[in-house]
């Protein structure tokens, strides 16, 4: 559609936005009996319309919808509206009048709609950007141009005054590693900067994260944690892609690779996403928090080490469809529309914990010192020997 709705929630500040409009319209005095639509003066002689209402008994609804995007800001009211107030399109425009409205029909309804992308809105003649540090508010008006008859202008000025209202979230970036052990991303969303945060836990519960670089054994469980730690509770999270290499470069060529994830659904068959009954967090797509985990693994070629990769999107709320991945075969799954990457996080160390291996460095530790010393006693014991039999050779030789 070309225009959505905007519901005023501020859980639906990032791409709905808080929206103001004002409109002002002559009603009859006599016919200003419901306050809900209509206001009189302090002199009781004269009324207007409150917003979004016209006529002479302010009945009208002009159905008057704002739309505020990641990319465009729009505004747009009933054609009836407008010719009420003997306003043609042509003299309908933002505050530069080279940005003009246009006419769109939407369900046999035709609308008078400006809608204008951010790129232009100081073109188009937008208010200085109001910004604070938790919000950045765009204000624009569509406006009528008077219209003059000889010297004269009779016809009132219509303007609808809309603001979008953003949250404006500046974040430093965490260091790598961090206390308690994890690493954290921005994710920039319009005017919005997502924190997303990685981190490993050592059971199920997902109680306790590690306080250092793993160590895991070889077929034990790995349980990732990827949650959007600011804003809380407002994006969906998709996991598009995971995987592992042996060294910190997520698209490096050196070294092994192995696909844990794909498209969002498992390439690996030891994944598996873990979903809460009570809705904190879902499985990949349908919450602000994904959880899964595989089974450790190591590569063929030292070092014993891996680095846990994972590209992520996010999801408007109002949209959950679009971000929930389709694994159910896989011809559906190779068919699922490539995304865009907007992050990507990386965790490790992870180290390969083999206990298999403790015998071999034990003897090299242990058995070969010990039998070295035997062997260089044992040398000690023969050099004593023959000395001995020397000696006995010389004291039996006869005098000349």
């Amino acid at each position: 559609m070309f225009f959505i709705a905007v519901k005023r929630s501020a859980l639906l500040v990032l791409f709905l936005g808080f929206v103001f409009h004002r409109v002002e319209g002559i009603c009859s005095v006599q016919n200003c009996t419901d306050s809900s639509r209509c206001v009189l003066s302090k002199d009781q002689r004269s009324c207007k319309c409150i917003t979004g209402y016209y006529g002479d008994h302010c009945d009208k609804n002009a159905d008057i919808k704002v739309l505020c995007s990641a990319d465009v800001l729009g505004i747009r009211a009933k054609e009836d509206f407008f010719i009420y107030h003997n306003v043609s399109l042509e003299y309908l425009h933002q505050p530069n009048d080279t940005c003009r409205a246009l006419k769109t029909t939407i369900n046999n309804v035709t609308y008078y709609a400006s809608r204008i992308s951010k790129e232009n809105y100081f073109t188009c003649g937008g208010r200085p950007l109001e910004k604070n540090i938790t919000h950045i508010t765009y204000s624009l008006s569509l406006v009528s141009q008077p219209q003059v008859y000889r010297n004269i202008i009779r016809n009132p000025v219509i303007r609808l005054e809309y603001k979008c209202v953003f949250p404006y979230v500046r974040k430093v970036s965490l260091p790598f590693p961090i206390i308690p052990y994890s690493i954290e991303t921005l994710v920039r969303v319009d005017d919005l900067d997502a924190a997303i945060r990685m981190m490993l836990y050592t059971d199920h519960t997902y109680s306790e994260a590690y306080h250092s670089a793993p160590s895991i054994e070889l077929r034990s469980k790995v349980y990732v944690e990827v949650k959007v730690t600011e804003p809380a509770d407002f994006f969906l999270l998709r996991l598009n892609k995971c995987w592992a290499t042996q060294t910190p470069q997520p698209n490096t060529t050196e070294g092994a690779y192995h696909l844990l994830l794909q498209n969002g659904c498992a390439d690996d068959h030891t994944v598996s996403f873990l979903a809460d009954d009570v809705g904190q967090y879902g499985s990949n797509g349908e919450g602000s928090t994904v959880r899964y985990s595989f089974e450790m693994f190591r590569f063929t070629t030292e070092p014993l080490e891996l680095y846990l990769h994972c590209s992520v999107q996010l999801c408007a709320p109002d949209d959950p469809e679009s971000c929930k991945p389709n694994c159910n075969s896989i011809s559906k799954r190779e068919a699922v529309r490539a995304r865009p990457i907007q992050g990507l996080l990386t965790y490790g160390p992870i180290k390969v914990d083999m206990p298999g291996m403790s015998q071999p460095n034990m003897w090299m530790t242990v058995v070969l010192p010990v039998a070295a010393i035997w062997m260089l006693g044992l040398f000690f014991l023969i050099l004593i020997a023959v000395a001995k039999a020397g000696s006995r050779r010389l004291t039996k030789k006869p005098a000349c």
